[in-house]
């Protein structure tokens, strides 16, 4: 048997290219798209693709250049997905929340040979450009050019907006339907590269292989359940891991694309109840968004719409509440190296008997593997060893598997780093449940150590958010002159006009929680600070609270005057903050 070889019949490299390419056959004049009015069907898509990845190759855009774009969730961006790799290229898809120099740090690192804007986007890309004319003069980079600028201008109502001779609908145009793109010849090849969002350290370079896009694509569908011809509403960004790969997903399940510019209450409402969405992908933020939203925001939720969540563990209390909204959640677990969710909490029959608090407590943990993750675990990193599974002792969360990343771009260090001993290390906190289930406690950088206990800063703001009037909460360790640490509290209330205290707040821990968790320092902001995907940047967050001091001595309050100026913070004062410990 070990004579036997591979051959063009029996062996042919995993991509999620051949998904386009069976919907437009299979799912011919089905609707893929729909954006405002315009409306494609899976046929036009797939021949957009073939025109674009025509016009890029007549570009001189070869195997393994990288395509950077600026766009919300667009048409083209969703085009993109498929006719870069078919160019032979890799597809960098740009935070459109990152500010002007980042985007220029980005495609300097990237090497970008093309740059595709959205016009509402051109003033930011202008500004990037001029930074990155500026870098490459003073570091003389002289492999690397500036790239070609394409702006995208709105397929619906055209603007008229130009950084450049070129426009995105010119390539379509003048592409060739009939150029079916190049061949795939190794499934390791890269597809394409996101960045981190950079929420504990500086951003890096994610690689994604065909085969890892492949196998997360259809894990994913099968772990989610995602039956053929579904309706997907685009309220998770592209730029976000690729969308959590389902930019490739919903090809090959022949579904319809809702593509969406703003995730706004009533956007989404709107899309939901008029295109009859079954299917959408968000962070927790936005299940805010969805509940806080205005009467006149509303719409009727007439049937179920599956919600796949991640990026910050929600509370049980807030799932209960999305599920009465008519929202059937599913909670995963991921990072950009994982290209998207590696882990889903799968849902078994055996607890629908259960009551929905203790659905929505199952629900809100990570749960197992996805089907092409080969193994996950939760290791003591100094010993390698696994923890028991009693839901209690933590370690850091290890995952292995042909979905994760093939490594960050130019920088051999990190990557060792991540990959050490077989397993990719993630940085994550968690813990494994007697019934297999995995349950992230938090950021390894994010437990607080406390007097030698080891607090959960997740935890602690599921507690927060049983309190009435919080809409947001995150907790970060702050200094402590006896502790070493201590729980810091930053709570945004659901109205400004909520007459709450630091003393209310208080009340309510003490109640819920062990007196060593209760948090020494209670503080109300009109916004959290957060990456461009939504998350928390506890960072900056741990900066404030480090210039908070507590006093032990006495039981008087002692003075300790610290000044403060964070953009996102809205206040800019001098505040006196003396607490002893309670």
């Amino acid at each position: 048997m070990d004579r036997l070889t591979k051959c063009p019949a029996n062996y042919v490299p995993l991509t999620p290219l051949t998904f386009i390419k069976r919907a437009a056959i299979v799912y011919t004049n089905r609707t893929s798209v729909i954006y405002a009015g315009v409306r494609f069907t899976w046929r036009q898509t797939y021949q957009r693709c073939c025109r674009l990845a025509s016009s890029l190759r007549s570009l001189n855009i070869v195997k393994n250049d990288v395509i950077s774009v600026l766009a919300p969730n667009v048409p083209a961006l969703y085009e993109m997905h498929f006719a870069v790799p078919m160019a032979g290229a890799v597809l960098n898809a740009i935070n459109t929340r990152l500010d002007a120099k980042n985007i220029a740090t980005i495609l300097h690192h990237s090497e970008a040979k093309v740059f595709f804007v959205d016009y509402q986007y051109v003033p930011l890309a202008s500004e990037a450009l001029r930074l990155l004319v500026a870098d490459l003069e003073h570091t003389s980079a002289a492999n690397y050019g500036m790239p070609l600028v394409i702006v995208i201008d709105d397929i619906h109502k055209p603007t008229g907006v130009r950084l450049g001779k070129l426009e995105y609908e010119q390539l379509i145009h003048h592409g060739d339907p009939r150029y079916f793109g190049e061949e795939v010849e190794n499934e390791w090849d890269s597809i394409a590269l996101n960045y981190t969002s950079g929420t504990t350290s500086a951003p890096k370079g994610v690689v994604y292989s065909h085969r890892g896009a492949f196998l997360s694509t259809m894990s994913l569908i099968q772990g989610w359940e995602m039956s053929t011809e579904p309706v997907y509403m685009w309220s998770l960004p592209m730029f976000h891991c690729n969308g959590w790969t389902f930019t490739w997903g919903v090809a090959a399940r022949g579904g319809t694309n809702v593509c969406i510019r703003n995730t706004s209450a009533g956007e989404m409402y709107q899309a939901i109840s008029r295109h009859k969405v079954t299917h959408m992908c968000c962070a927790p933020i936005v299940f805010n968004i969805l509940l806080e939203a205005k009467p006149n925001e509303r719409r009727e939720i007439t049937s179920k719409v599956n919600i796949l969540t991640g990026g910050a563990p929600p509370p049980p209390s807030l799932l209960e509440k999305m599920e009465n909204l008519g929202f059937n959640v599913m909670h995963a677990y991921g990072l950009t190296e994982a290209t998207g969710p590696a882990l889903v909490c799968e849902w078994q029959t055996k607890w629908n008997h259960l009551s929905q608090d203790h659905q929505a407590k199952l629900k809100s943990r990570q749960g197992v593997g996805i089907l092409t993750l080969s193994d996950f675990d939760v290791k003591i990193k100094e010993t390698m060893e696994s923890v028991p599974s009693d839901g209690k002792t933590m370690g850091e969360i290890v995952l292995r598997g042909s979905s994760i990343m093939k490594g960050y771009l130019k920088d051999e260090k990190e990557t060792e780093k991540a990959f050490h001993k077989g397993w990719f290390f993630t940085g994550d906190v968690g813990v494994i449940h007697p019934d297999g289930y995995l349950e992230i406690k938090d950021r390894s950088k994010d437990v607080i150590i406390s007097g030698g206990e080891n607090i959960s800063s997740v935890e602690l703001e599921s507690v927060l958010f049983k309190h009435p009037s919080i809409l947001e909460a995150a907790v970060v360790a702050m200094p402590h002159p006896r502790w070493g640490e201590s729980p810091c509290a930053f709570l945004v209330l659901k109205t400004t006009t909520e007459n709450v205290t630091e003393d209310d707040i208080l009340k309510h821990c003490r109640k819920n929680m062990p007196k060593f968790m209760v948090p020494k320092k209670v503080e109300f902001l009109k916004e959290l600070p957060k990456t461009g995907t939504g998350k928390i940047q506890k960072v900056e967050l741990r900066k404030i609270a480090a210039s908070f001091v507590i006093s032990t001595k006495t039981n008087k309050s002692s003075i300790n005057k610290v000044h403060r100026d964070q953009t996102w913070y809205h206040q800019d004062e001098e505040k006196v903050l003396a607490m002893s410990r309670l």
